[in-house]
């Protein structure tokens, strides 16, 4: 039963990751050339600027266009084409990414699918396919590879889970039921690697939690602040009727997710999953800001133009911008702003000073790495069935274990059509907070480690080296939610509302989940749809 409780709360911490209103109309898109008001020449006039074509981007715009009913918009993005860094490649017979790599299926990621046209190419990963940790020793039992499947089926799997050695399994399950320490006083803020190990203890942050910290946030435990970067798991602790336990918390936690999805019921046009689910698309993530450039029409959507400048301009914005056909301004009544923090802490700071903090914000180098292996070349592996080598949705990778890279995603196992007959297709991560000097190495180098990587956890001690398709170094990647973030979230909150009309966001500010920024663009565009009325 104690372990039962542990997995649980074990559970919740792997998968734990809204009302709509519409607008008055507002008028047609109304580009004026070099337009004149108040002595500034204006290449473009429009009702909203959305600066950014990532996910957070994408999915305000587009939110604006078909729920709010404003038409007169303009979607701007730096790099050659929309997406931001989600970026989804292919030579024709591999389908690949470059960025994010999937997403844990919502509600509002099911509308915007419907609304964009795009339910056919969706495509969702089997939810029972397990989730794997590589660990090998110091108390743990043996499995196949040392691949040790994450419990998600409960209690069943529990019979057969065997990372955690017993004092490990009766720390973590008393600590979920409450018997743990209190937290310390305010304002001292807990990293991630403090508040688990109070609760579940040293030996499950260090065997699961350390390991899902690498694949969310590329992050280092210790300086990740645990109500700022986990913040749902975070609330459990005072959340639960019977103390402070995971397990108590996650029980009314469970309560208001049944209330809230009996008031606000998805609509049933809308694809549906179930949970444990990943999604991703046919073609890749990049569908969905491609479905939004294709809905917006090419007169709403520009690519290669970099901000420059932001200032008010009367009662107004005008934004200054670098193209491949010289410098542009458009003139806008709102302005919505879900550029990098590297980008806002240096544009927007004559109009929110406290902008210049976002600058604080670390975000470390990550490289993502995708090679294909022949079928024949793995050894065998958990689940292995006569063709597919491969039956998971992946596996991470402690600290502890002294391997590079920070985890591997079994792309071809996972969805399909991303690798051709007789393949399989890896996508890996490395570098992070913990280790930048990933920054450093060129390509050949990293592509070799992650080789090798690969050979020490799935492939045959005689497997040739793999097929590389892909090899992109993000330099800043994802914004860390170290201590202190919060703060500067309140400080750049009070500047914003200084100045109406001016939005600032992404996944700095609402989390780095896929699902946060699509939730983002709900509820961002529901703000400046009443705020154009209001204007």
């Amino acid at each position: 039963m104690l372990a039962a409780l542990f997995c649980a709360a074990a559970a919740l911490a792997i998968r734990l990751a809204a009302p709509w209103r519409s607008a008055q109309p507002f008028e047609e898109l109304q580009y004026l050339s070099m337009t004149s008001v108040a002595g500034q020449a204006v290449d473009m006039e429009v009702d909203v600027l959305v600066v950014g074509s990532g996910i957070s981007g994408s999915c305000t715009a587009h939110n604006l266009f078909k729920n709010q009913n404003v038409k007169n918009i303009l979607l701007v993005e730096r790099n050659p084409v929309v997406g931001g860094n989600v970026i989804s490649k292919t030579d024709g017979e591999f389908t690949w990414e470059e960025g994010p790599n999937s997403f844990q299926p919502t509600p509002a990621i099911m509308r915007a699918v419907y609304e964009l046209g795009i339910t056919d190419e969706l495509v969702l990963a089997d939810g029972s396919l397990p989730r794997f940790v590589y660990w090998e020793g110091d108390g743990a039992g043996q499995k196949l590879a040392n691949l040790h499947a994450l419990p998600t089926n409960l209690p069943g799997d529990l019979l057969d889970f065997n990372l955690l050695t017993i004092p490990g399994k009766i720390r973590a399950a008393f600590g979920a039921l409450g018997f743990i320490s209190p937290p310390p006083p305010p304002p001292y803020e807990e990293s991630i690697r403090e508040f688990v190990t109070r609760h579940l203890g040293e030996e499950t942050f260090e065997r699961v939690i350390d390991p899902f910290v690498s694949g969310v946030y590329a992050g280092d435990p210790d300086q990740l602040a645990m109500r700022a970067a986990l913040k749902k798991i975070h609330r459990l602790e005072g959340l639960g009727d019977l103390g402070p336990g995971l397990v108590s918390g996650a029980v009314n936690r469970f309560k208001e997710l049944a209330k809230d999805k009996k008031e606000n019921p998805a609509d049933p046009a809308w694809p549906t999953y179930k949970g444990g689910q990943l999604g991703s698309f046919r073609k890749g993530l990049q569908t969905l800001p491609n479905a939004v450039a294709k809905e917006l029409g090419p007169d709403r959507v520009r690519t290669s133009w970099s901000l420059t400048g932001l200032a008010q301009d009367g009662p107004h914005f005008l934004a200054t911008f670098d193209t491949p056909d010289g410098p542009k301004k458009v003139r806008a009544k709102s302005v919505a702003v879900t550029a990098p923090t590297r980008v806002v802490s240096k544009v927007c700071t004559d109009l929110v000073p406290t902008a210049a903090g976002l600058d604080k914000i670390y975000a470390p180098p990550v490289a993502s790495v995708t090679m294909a292996y022949r079928k024949e070349w793995f050894k065998e592996l958990p689940g292995a069935q006569p063709g597919k080598p491969l039956v998971g949705f992946g596996h991470l990778l402690p600290r502890r274990m002294k391997v590079r890279s920070l985890g591997t995603i079994w792309s071809s196992s996972l969805f399909p059509g991303r690798a051709p007959e007789g393949w399989e297709l890896l996508l890996t991560y490395i570098g992070g907070a913990r280790d930048r000097g990933i920054a450093d190495m060129s390509e050949e180098e990293i592509v070799k480690q992650v080789d090798a990587d690969n050979h020490k956890i799935l492939l045959k001690s005689d497997a040739p080296a793999g097929k590389l398709l892909g090899c992109r170094v993000w330099q800043t990647a994802i914004p860390q939610y170290c201590r202190g973030h919060l703060d500067i979230l309140d400080a750049l909150e009070k500047d914003e509302a200084k100045v109406p009309g001016l939005y600032l966001g992404g996944n700095y500010r609402t989390g780095v989940a896929f699902g946060d920024c699509v939730q983002y663009g709900v509820d961002e565009a529901s703000k400046i749809g009443v705020f154009l009325s209001k204007a």
